[in-house]
C-alpha cells in the first residue's frame, strides 16, 4: 500500500510546468506544442468540447466518463491559461479572494463590469 499523500494541486502544478515546458515544442512531437500553434481559438474550442463531453457524461450519470471527461477539460483549461499567459496560481488567488463570500453576492458584485 502507498502511503505517499495525494496532494491535488501538486498534480496540478506539475501538469502546468509541463504545459509551459511543451508549449515551444515542435508541434509534430507534442500535442500541447501543436494547439499552441493552431492558437487560441482552437485551444478554446477544445475546452468547449471537453466541457459539453463532462455534462453530457454527468447527465449519463457516468461516474468513470464524468472523471476522463473532468481531466480533459482541466488539461485543456490549463494549456488555454498558459497560452493567455495566466498561471494557475492567479485562479487560486481568485478563489481564495472569493472564499467565504456567498455565490449569489460575488456574482452581484460583478454585474458592473
Amino acid at each position: 500500500m502507498n502511503d505517499t499523500v495525494h496532494h491535488p494541486l501538486a498534480t496540478l502544478a506539475r501538469l502546468e510546468a509541463t504545459i509551459a515546458q511543451r508549449a515551444a515544442a515542435d508541434p509534430s512531437s507534442s500535442y500541447v506544442a501543436k494547439l499552441n500553434a493552431r492558437g487560441v481559438p482552437k485551444i478554446a474550442q477544445k475546452v468547449g468540447e471537453e466541457a459539453v463531453e463532462a455534462v453530457i457524461a454527468a447527465m449519463a450519470d457516468d461516474r468513470a466518463g464524468l472523471i476522463g471527461e473532468s481531466a480533459d477539460l482541466v488539461f485543456h483549461l490549463l494549456v488555454l491559461l498558459n497560452a493567455k499567459g495566466i498561471a494557475l496560481s492567479d485562479i487560486t488567488d481568485e478563489l481564495d479572494r472569493r472564499e467565504g463570500v456567498s455565490g449569489i453576492v460575488e456574482k452581484a458584485s460583478r454585474k458592473g463590469e
